[in-house]
């Protein structure tokens, strides 16, 4: 199923005056549902349809990054700045850290407690009785609202722990009193620099982020194919998240990362740091894991996030599988993987060879090669999907093979014809694209036994 556009984009990136704290500037008709689902995840607003992530362990990054992988997964448009990705992708670790021992998921695991139990103590959830300093680091206990437990609390800041528990406050308080009676003092402790810095960084903007520009006019939303290609990497990590049958493999360098289906004879391939116009995905299916591929399809880096979706879908839900192999392209299998725009009225023209239905705004189109189509053997492209000023000048282009199966390209039919999505008003009507001839692509090799490594 074809996951809905929602009229929204959410721009992060990297706080103006707090180095690791994310923002998040929303807007579109439906700004409101990634509005909520940041609340609850502990975005705090500092302005209208803006918000902040802060965190004591400095991990916002890593947080923002997951919350954008949710968010595309849902629908929403989600822009990340070059400044914030760099720090996604950074990897640090704490100086000195008391548990050497752990590895960098665990030190996570460890700093997120650690931020749960600053939490419940910011939102009152969790009363501090009392304190005490020992041996340099700070101690205290305090008592849950909600379930009346009780807990002892050791260190600060991202290693803060619960070290132990008591079925009542009358409880927890004489046995702290009993180690710590002499550096026992009511309430909780002063803050730390830290807690002190995340408390600034959620203060209420008064002024728009000083690196967010002039206001962003409200993105509109449009027909799928004329949408903004929005993050395809967090598309592709929503889809390993969603899908437990597919890993994820790297290459010896970061610039590309493979999708291969547990049955091995699906793949995708992502090239993360491909040009608007050059190949970015390229999808090929076999017949056994070692055997020559079936079918391809390639899309290039500006194609709009709903026609990708759409795309991801349908490879999960198996329409990748089942195709005829060696049986000729006839008529009923081009009516059938066009259908939904023949309904939508597309035009449908003839011209020799190439046979295509046009939008009614002549802005986006699909075209058949009959002459590829009887002989697969070439690497010309049977089928091309195009937007933009024209086939020979196209935004952004997808290309398939013969056998690439019926269902996957209705599916992307549907899409073209009644699929929606949101881009920005400036980019409507700009040619982005140089003129790429009036030859329907060539669909560039795939190698069944490519080198990888496993990645997870």
């Amino acid at each position: 199923m074809t996951t809905p556009s929602i009229d929204a984009h959410v721009r992060l990136d990297i706080h103006p005056t707090h180095p690791s704290a994310v923002t998040a500037v929303l807007t579109g008709s439906q700004a409101h549902i990634p509005h909520v689902g940041l609340e609850a995840a502990d975005w705090t607003v500092v302005a209208e349809n803006t918000l902040v992530l802060v965190r004591i362990d400095h991990e916002e990054p890593y947080w923002a990054e997951k919350a954008a992988r949710e968010l595309a997964a849902a629908g929403v448009s989600v822009e990340i700045t070059p400044q914030l990705r760099e720090a996604m992708a950074e990897e640090w670790t704490w100086a000195d850290y008391p548990m050497p021992w752990c590895t960098r998921s665990e030190i996570r695991e460890v700093s997120d407690a650690a931020q749960k139990i600053c939490d419940d103590i910011r939102h009152g959830q969790l009363l501090i009785h009392a304190h005490a300093v020992d041996c340099h680091t700070t101690v205290a206990v305090g008592t849950y609202l909600g379930s009346g437990k009780s807990v002892y609390l050791h260190g600060q800041n991202h290693l803060r722990q619960v070290a132990d528990t008591f079925d009542s406050p009358a409880q927890a308080l004489v046995a702290f009193e009993k180690v710590h009676g002499a550096a026992m003092r009511p309430g909780p402790a002063p803050m730390t620099d830290t807690e002190r810095a995340a408390a600034q960084a959620r203060a209420p903007l008064v002024v728009p982020l000083a690196d967010a520009g002039p206001p962003r006019p409200q993105r509109e939303t449009v027909p799928a194919y004329a949408a903004d290609a929005g993050d395809h990497d967090a598309l592709l990590e929503a889809f390993f998240d969603a899908h437990g049958d597919w890993e994820k493999w790297r290459t010896w360098s970061d610039e590309t990362t493979h999708a291969i289906h547990e049955s091995q004879t699906l793949r995708i391939e992502r090239v993360h740091e491909a040009l608007p116009r050059e190949t970015a995905w390229t999808v090929a299916a076999y017949e056994t894991p070692v055997s020559e591929r079936r079918w391809v399809l390639t899309a290039t880096g500006a194609t709009p996030g709903p026609v990708m979706q759409a795309l991801l879908d349908h490879l999960a839900d198996g329409d990748g599988w089942d195709t005829a192999v060696g049986a000729p392209v006839d008529e009923e299998i081009v009516a059938a993987a066009t259908k939904p725009l023949s309904e939508a009225g597309w035009k449908h023209t003839v011209d020799g060879r190439w046979i295509g239905w046009t939008s009614p705004t002549k802005d986006a189109g699909v075209q058949f090669d009959a002459f590829a189509a009887q002989h697969p053997n070439q690497t010309l492209a049977t089928w091309t999907v195009w937007a933009g000023p024209g086939p020979d000048r196209p935004t952004w282009a997808l290309a398939a093979s013969p056998h690439t199966p019926t269902a996957l390209l209705a599916g992307l039919s549907e899409t073209l014809a009644h699929g929606t999505g949101t881009r920005h008003p400036q980019t409507a009507g700009r040619d982005r694209a140089a003129a790429l001839g009036t030859t329907p692509p060539a669909i560039p090799p795939v190698t069944a036994n490519a080198a990888t490594s496993r990645s997870r």
